[in-house]
This record gives structure tokens, sequence and C-alpha cells, in this order.
């Protein structure tokens, strides 16, 4: 079996690798001053703002829900395409999948919701879950 990237991956992997070295490792201490800030406050669990930011520029960039195949809101790649992806958003677990809304356990729930819910509830509320600005929701 070839485990050799594709074209495609290639692309995604360099546009990826750029997206990492302009935009999320230089996050990083902005991050985690802001969570700091957060937790000092009493609210730990405030996401610090520099996500959203993150996650308006990964969509921009068409870096958004890549791991989800086979739905018209993500990416559509195979696990192969997919894996080094996620390998490179690893050199920042705290932050670069949440910023490509690639992080567990939302990555799971929206698979599901992608290929078991009803049309009519993609469409009603949980569609949110692949289009929503500031990340995954419940639906």
């Amino acid at each position: 079996m070839d485990f050799g990237h594709d074209e495609r991956t290639r692309e995604l992997c360099a546009q990826l690798q750029s997206f990492m070295d302009s935009h999320v490792y230089p996050a990083e201490p902005v991050y985690a001053e802001q969570a700091a800030k957060a937790a000092a406050d009493g609210d730990p669990w405030r996401r610090p703002a520099v996500v959203a930011e993150l996650k308006a520029a990964a969509r921009e960039r068409g870096l958004w829900n890549l791991f989800l195949p086979g739905h018209a809101g993500g990416a559509g790649l195979t696990n192969l395409q997919y894996a080094p992806l996620a390998e490179i958003t690893g050199h920042s677990p705290a932050l670069a999948p949440e910023a490509l809304n690639c992080a567990a356990p939302d990555t799971g729930n929206m698979e599901v919701l992608a290929s078991s819910a009803r049309r009519s509830s993609r469409r009603a509320g949980s569609s949110r879950c692949w289009t929503a600005r500031s990340g995954p929701r419940s639906a």
C-alpha cells in the first residue's frame, strides 16, 4: 500500500504549515497570557479572544473542518490525507486543533451528526457545528 501524499495533501500541508508559522505559533504566548488572566479573574473556562481571531483566519484560508469527509462543510479528505495535517496541528495542541475546528471531542460529535442525523435536524440546528465562526456548538 502506498502511503505517499498526493498533490492535494502536499498543498494543504504547505498551506497549513504557513498558517502555523504566521498565525498559530506567534499566538501561543498571547493565548497563555489571556488564559492566565481569565483564570486570575476567576473565570478559567473563558476562551481567550485570540482563539476566535485564529478561527476567523483559518476559515478565510479554507483550513476549517479538515477532518470532516463527505460533507459540504468539511474538506472531504480521506484519513490518509488528513493524518499529516493533524500531525502538523499537534505541534500546538492547545491552540491549533481548536483554531481549525478540528479538536476532539467536537470532531467525533460532528462526524456522528454529519453521518447519522436526519437531514432536517442538520438543517435546523446542528448545521451551526460546521458553519459557526466561533466553533462547534451542541445541536
